[in-house]
């Protein structure tokens, strides 16, 4: 098989704990994002608009949403005879078998796969941020400064800096010191978990890192470390674009209200560096002639004969009359019966809000500092005709229980 210069690695196998009943049953990349997109469907489409066609998936958490939703690459291009997506869950080696332990050792674990591709460079990559970038820029980069490993970093406001993992940089950007968490930050460049390595370096620190019982098999905690401690030569890449973790429901809520903004940094509509996601084949959205609309996003299939003002309405949710919608994400299939307010809220896939039920609190008119926080509906809910869900509250199916037809 023909060498490849790069094979990316997807790492999606995350629980998303942080998210609550969003991902109860699947895995933090497969969550609906934008009205039409999984959050996954950037990472992929960075790849093949980054020229990377062989990309492998590490999944392990809840993996059958994720699974059938990526199948054979298609939406990606990425359905090649040499190379294409992979999807990579534990197996069993021999009589032994055992769970990813971190993602170093997710990798470890797949060592074989890259190495059928021989390639000079492997892009690891999450699953869980949003961002549309050009790795190919990345690569180049990292081959120029004859670099072990290059990790893409994004300038953080200051007072948030001690949030993230931060890179120290001398000024011809090689790293001298990683922190993680630094209570007094020297730096605002913080890891965007986005790496390249030279893959016959990385490949004897994997091996390496296996071998040491008390390692966290974590590229953070110990993979960069190590070969900081041992001098290797390790340039960050800037990054000056839009960037999220949605690994939270507050991230997840604020990524979606941004795409709301008049002018926004994340840019969908840019023909250059398209977003591809499934297309499932749902009718032109429709607006009712009841309906009332503002600074919203509307998606193929939804249908909307109530208010909704400053939200995202997904592919085939539907929102009816009377009712009304403000500062929300609705998730594919959701439905906002008549006389139902919604505000400030995400409500999850297939979720049935009954007449007159009002869920979380009205933000209309108060100040930033004093807006609700947000309320999140689970997936496959029927909330009953005129029950309160207070702001802030999480409910899942456990609570609220499809009904069945």
């Amino acid at each position: 098989m023909k060498s490849k210069r790069c094979v990316a690695m997807l790492l999606a196998g995350g629980a998303g704990t942080r998210l609550g009943v969003l991902t109860r049953d699947m895995a933090k990349p497969a969550v609906p994002y934008g009205g039409k997109y999984r959050i996954i469907d950037f990472t992929l489409s960075n790849c093949i608009n980054s020229d990377i066609d062989t990309v492998g998936v590490p999944t392990q958490y809840r993996p059958l949403e994720l699974n059938n939703y990526i199948a054979g690459g298609q939406p990606w291009d990425l359905d090649r005879n040499n190379g294409g997506v992979f999807i990579l869950p534990p197996y069993m080696t021999g009589k032994t078998g055992e769970w990813f332990k971190g993602t170093a050792n997710a990798i470890y674990q797949n060592m074989a796969f890259i190495e059928e591709y021989n390639p000079q460079y492997v892009l690891i990559l999450s699953g869980d941020h949003i961002y549309t970038m050009d790795y190919s820029a990345m690569i180049d980069y990292h081959e120029k400064n004859n670099a072990d490993a290059t990790i893409a970093v994004i300038e953080v406001p200051w007072d948030e800096a001690s949030r993230f993992g931060i890179m120290n940089t001398n000024e011809d950007g090689s790293i001298y010191e990683f922190e993680e968490k630094p209570p007094q930050p020297k730096s605002n460049k913080a890891s965007m978990g986005v790496y390249v390595f030279t893959w016959k370096v990385l490949r004897q620190y994997l091996i390496d890192d296996e071998a040491n019982p008390d390692s966290k098999n974590d590229f953070g905690m110990n993979i960069i470390p190590a070969m900081l401690g041992d001098g290797k030569r390790m340039f960050a890449f800037p990054f000056r674009g839009y960037w999220k973790d949605v690994g939270t429901i507050d991230s997840l809520w604020e990524s979606n209200m941004d795409l709301l903004e008049e002018n926004p940094k994340l840019d969908l509509y840019d023909k250059r560096f398209r977003v591809y996601a499934r297309n499932i084949g749902s009718p032109p959205h429709h607006i009712g002639r009841l309906g009332k609309v503002e600074r919203s996003l509307l998606t193929e299939g939804s249908h909307v004969n109530g208010t909704v003002i400053h939200s995202v309405i997904s592919t085939n949710a539907v929102v009816r009359r009377d009712a009304e919608v403000i500062d929300s994400v609705i998730m594919p299939g959701a439905i906002i019966d008549r006389g139902a307010k919604v505000y400030r809220a995400i409500v999850g896939v297939n979720t049935y809000v009954g007449p007159n039920a009002v869920v979380g609190s009205d933000p209309t008119g108060l100040a930033p500092d004093q807006q609700p926080p947000v309320t999140v509906i689970g997936s496959n809910c029927y909330i009953p005709a005129a029950e309160l869900i207070e702001a802030g509250k999480m409910v899942g199916d456990d609570e609220y229980p499809k009904k069945e037809d």
